[in-house]
């Protein structure tokens, strides 16, 4: 994947350095030199030297190309403008976005940017949300250990039951929205084509989850 972080605090270093050493082509975008200088010397992916909501700053930075955009500065303005423009300006298919202030979430949410909260987990957090694009997540529990997960229920799933969606203490299924209507599954409960379902997936558990879907 081809990845433009936007701000490099020390998530945004972290995150850096995270996605290279995992084989993604990163570039990282900072006003300041010295915060670029958090990624040391060793760094394999591209630094440049800008505002991350500057268009031309973006454009060299490859935004138009990159598969993900993630926009971590240390301003909730910043972080809002520089998203949205990523997303729908150049298209960007997959953009998250760090908050500040929790009451701008749902602002967020309707732009259709996923959010993180400034917190401890947020670097793990937003991994999970770029490397799982496919996932929808509704909610993040407690300190983020815990996501409420939306699916619609592939067709290879229709017929088995909510059992084999799930891990003790890992993956539960918690509810079914089907014909527009939304239970909560007993064991044994048959998945129906077309199907939605809400599962509580913990945060670690995130590649077991996406390889019971798409194994």
């Amino acid at each position: 994947m081809k990845i433009v972080i936007g701000g490099c605090g020390r998530v945004g270093a972290l995150l850096a350095q995270r996605f290279v050493a995992e084989g993604h082509e990163v570039v990282v975008v900072d006003k300041d030199p010295a915060a670029l200088k958090r990624l040391g010397d060793g760094f394999k992916g591209k630094t440049i030297r800008g505002m991350v909501f500057d268009k031309d700053v973006l454009e060299r930075a490859g935004v138009d190309r990159s598969d993900a955009f993630i926009a971590v500065t240390s301003g909730d303005n910043s972080n809002i403008v520089s998203a949205t423009v990523a997303r729908d300006i150049y298209r960007v298919p997959k953009v998250v976005a760090r908050i500040f202030d929790p009451r701008r979430a749902e602002i967020y949410r309707t732009l259709g940017i996923q959010t993180v909260s400034s917190v401890s987990w947020a670097t793990n957090e937003i991994m999970s949300l770029v490397m799982h694009a496919s996932l929808s997540r509704d909610v993040s529990l407690g300190d983020g250990e815990v996501n409420l997960v939306r699916i619609a229920v592939p067709p290879r799933l229709a017929g088995r039951t909510v059992d084999d969606l799930q891990a003790p203490g890992q993956i539960m299924p918690v509810a079914i929205v089907r014909g527009g209507r939304s239970f909560i599954p007993a064991s044994g409960e048959q998945f129906h084509e077309g199907d939605i379902a809400e599962v509580a997936v913990l945060t670690s558990s995130m590649d077991l989850f996406k390889r019971l879907i798409h194994p």
